[in-house]
C-alpha cells in the first residue's frame, strides 16, 4: 500500500517548473504553429511566390495596423463591434437559460415552446438578416437582434439538455431527503446541470463574435465586419489582414476567457484531461 502511494505521489506534476504543462510538454509549445505559419508567409511574400496585392508582407500588414489606428477610425470600429457583440450575448444567454432552465424543469412548457424553437432553429441567421434590416434599419439594433438568436439556441439546448441529463440517483436522493422545491433546484439541478450549461455559453460567445463581422459585412457602415468588406472591394489587403488578425485574437481571448470562469466555477469537478 505505501509503495503504490508513494508512486502516486511521485508521478504527480506538482515539482513541474510553471513552464511545463501536466504532459510534460513545454507551455511554449503552443506558439510553434503560429511561428511557422508566419515564417512560412514572411518566405512567401518576400519570394514574391503570390503577388504583393493578394498576400502583402508581414512588415507592410503591422504599419497598416499602425495606420488604421492613428489615422482612421479603427478603435471606433471595433469598440462599435465588441458593443454590439456584448449586448446580443448578454441577451441570447440570458434568454436561453431562463428558457431553458424553464423548459427543463417543466414537460408543459417544453411542449408549448418546443415546436416552434425548433422551427425557427432551422433557419439560418443570415437568412433572418434580410427581414431584421427591413423592420429594424442597419443600425446596431438589427445586428444585436441577429446577435440575440445565435446565442440563444446553443446556450437554451445545453442548458434544457443540462438539467434533463440530471442522473436519476441524484433525483432519488433528493426524494429520500425530502427536499423542497427551491432546495432541490438549487442543490441538485444547478450544480449537475452548470457543464452542459457552461458549454453552450462558451460555444455561444464565439457565435457570438463570429457573427457581428458577418452581420456588419452585410448591412453597416461601421465595425470590424465593414472594414474587412471595404477593404475586400478595395483590394486593401494589409488592412484585410489586420482585421482578419484582430478577429483572431479577440475570439482566442473571448474562448479562454469563458474558459478560465469555466474552470473556476467548476474547480470542484474532476474529469479526464487527456494524456
Amino acid at each position: 500500500m505505501d509503495g503504490s502511494i508513494s508512486l502516486t505521489v511521485a508521478a504527480l506534476p506538482a515539482d513541474a517548473p510553471p513552464s511545463v504543462d501536466k504532459a510534460g510538454l513545454p507551455i511554449s509549445v503552443g506558439a510553434l504553429l503560429p511561428l511557422a505559419i508566419l515564417s512560412l508567409w514572411e518566405l512567401a511574400s518576400h519570394l514574391r511566390w503570390v503577388k504583393p496585392v493578394f498576400l502583402p508582407t508581414p512588415e507592410k500588414t503591422v504599419v497598416a495596423f499602425f495606420t488604421m489606428l492613428t489615422q482612421q477610425d479603427f478603435l471606433l470600429d471595433f469598440l462599435a463591434s465588441i458593443e454590439i457583440v456584448l449586448q446580443g450575448f448578454i441577451y441570447g444567454a440570458g434568454l436561453g437559460i431562463l428558457l431553458g432552465a424553464a423548459a427543463g424543469l417543466s414537460r408543459a412548457i417544453q411542449r408549448i415552446l418546443g415546436p416552434t424553437l425548433d422551427g425557427v432553429r432551422q433557419i439560418p441567421a443570415i437568412a433572418w438578416l434580410p427581414l431584421i434590416v427591413l423592420w429594424l434599419g442597419i443600425g446596431p439594433l438589427a445586428k444585436v437582434v441577429i446577435i440575440t438568436k445565435v446565442v440563444f439556441f446553443p446556450v437554451f439546448l445545453n442548458t434544457l439538455q443540462g438539467i434533463r441529463g440530471v442522473p436519476k440517483d441524484y433525483i432519488d436522493l433528493s426524494r429520500v431527503l425530502t427536499l423542497r422545491r427551491w432546495q432541490f433546484i438549487r442543490r441538485i439541478i444547478i450544480p449537475a446541470a452548470t457543464p452542459s450549461i457552461l458549454v453552450g455559453v462558451r460555444y455561444g460567445a464565439g457565435l457570438a463574435w463570429a457573427m457581428v463581422v458577418v452581420a456588419e459585412g452585410l448591412s453597416g457602415m461601421q465595425g470590424i465586419g465593414y472594414l474587412i468588406f471595404r477593404a475586400q472591394a478595395l483590394l486593401l489587403t494589409d488592412q484585410l489582414l489586420v482585421c482578419m488578425v484582430i478577429i483572431g485574437v479577440v475570439g482566442f481571448t473571448i474562448d479562454r476567457g469563458v474558459l478560465l470562469l469555466e474552470r473556476h466555477l467548476l474547480r470542484w469537478k474532476q474529469g479526464f484531461e487527456g494524456n
